[in-house]
């Protein structure tokens, strides 16, 4: 493990950290450089941007409240959000297609990130909520109401204002409430405007500003759909915890890895459920999310039964933009994934050559734009 996460560095990323476990074993650590210009170490237990595997909490926070009858999976959006989705999109679009990303309501991040003036922009701009989702209702339905999956930051933006509805709290309360304090994740936090990252932690490098650390970061842009900070061992906590039927009742943890495909003429692909995504690999299939924010990738990935678990982040980003071929941090960091997970199988891949993984691995399927985030 330590020699396939060692290359990663070597391929190109300042730095990496993991957290993997197998039953009752846990292995923690980190390899290369925390900061593009420092000589400081990169180290296991550093806090870590995670982009949109906050969806993955923000939906569990909504399952509970449909958990405690005061939510339909079915409901109209409308029906809790009147004056933010009006018309037709507010009767048709229900809470299940926000959660699984077939509302077909436009992705705002798209119009958002467009250049690297706009990026410079958003550093230092708070933005309200309800503008993210006025600039998304405002652009081009990718697709009838539960007709398919389309990516869209906008669906978790108005999965908080959701919650905010039902419950007259702010939603990020109440993730903290529910979530993060009953499960002691120390790590784990929303930023809201203060654009530090409180605690030990690394640079943020977006490949297009080489060593310029856009670690500070306003993240108001991401609210629900991407605010979050963590440390890589809280993450399988989380996902441990869910799996693990701690924070949903049976019934509605179902629902949640009930998918839709990402690609319905490949579903060997994998689909997209609640909040969470299922990514067929060599040796089975694995639950989890990704992140990506400008300077940080994550993913998190876990079997069913939350045996076999994997957290890992860079703190370089958006390296493979035109790219033409498979980058060589995607290939090392793929085969540090699969030497977590399928360490049998990926023995075998390493002798025979790189293997290539579902696309939903190291990005969402859908998110595409000029810079995708999320």
């Amino acid at each position: 493990m330590q020699s396939v996460l060692d290359d990663v560095p070597e391929a190109g990323a300042p730095g990496v950290l993991a957290a993997v476990r197998d039953g009752r074993h846990e292995w923690q650590a980190a390899a290369g450089h925390a900061y593009a210009t420092k000589p400081r170490p990169m180290q296991p237990w550093m806090r870590h941007r995670i982009g949109s595997i906050t969806k993955t909490f923000v939906a569990t926070t909504v399952l509970q409240l449909v958990d405690e009858g005061r939510l339909g999976l079915d409901d109209p959006i409308g029906q809790w959000l009147p004056e933010t989705v009006p018309g037709e999109v507010g009767e048709q679009v229900t809470v299940r297609m926000l959660l699984n990303h077939t509302s077909g309501i436009g992705n705002y991040t798209n119009a958002m990130v467009t250049s690297n003036a706009a990026i410079s922009q958003m550093q230092v701009t708070t933005y309200p909520p309800a503008d993210l989702v006025a600039t998304g209702l405002a652009m081009p339905p990718t697709n009838a109401p539960g007709a398919m999956f389309s990516y869209s930051n906008t669906n978790y933006i108005l999965a908080g204002l959701l919650i905010e509805a039902v419950t007259g709290n702010d939603p990020v309360a109440e993730v903290q409430r529910r979530i993060l304090r009953p499960l002691r994740l120390h790590g784990t936090y929303f930023p809201g405007v203060d654009p530090t990252i409180r605690g030990p932690h690394g640079g943020a490098y977006f490949a297009s500003y080489g060593v310029r650390d856009l670690g500070e970061f306003n993240m108001s842009w991401a609210w629900t759909a991407g605010e979050m900070i963590a440390t890589t061992a809280d993450l399988n906590t989380f996902y441990r915890a869910l799996l693990g039927g701690e924070l949903l009742d049976a019934d509605t943890l179902d629902e949640m890895l009930t998918t839709v495909p990402f690609d319905p003429s490949a579903p060997q692909f994998g689909g997209y459920g609640l909040g969470i995504y299922s990514a067929p690999l060599p040796c089975g299939e694995f639950w989890g999310h990704d992140g990506a924010v400008l300077g940080h990738l994550t993913i998190s990935l876990h079997s069913r039964d939350g045996a076999r678990q994997l957290s890992t982040g860079i703190n370089l980003s958006h390296y493979d933009v035109g790219f033409p071929d498979a980058h060589p941090v995607d290939v090392a960091w793929q085969t540090l994934l699969l030497t977590a997970l399928c360490p049998t199988d990926a023995s075998a891949s390493r002798s025979a050559g790189p293997t290539q993984l579902p696309p939903s691995v190291t990005r969402l399927p859908g998110n595409a734009g000029p810079v995708p985030v999320g």
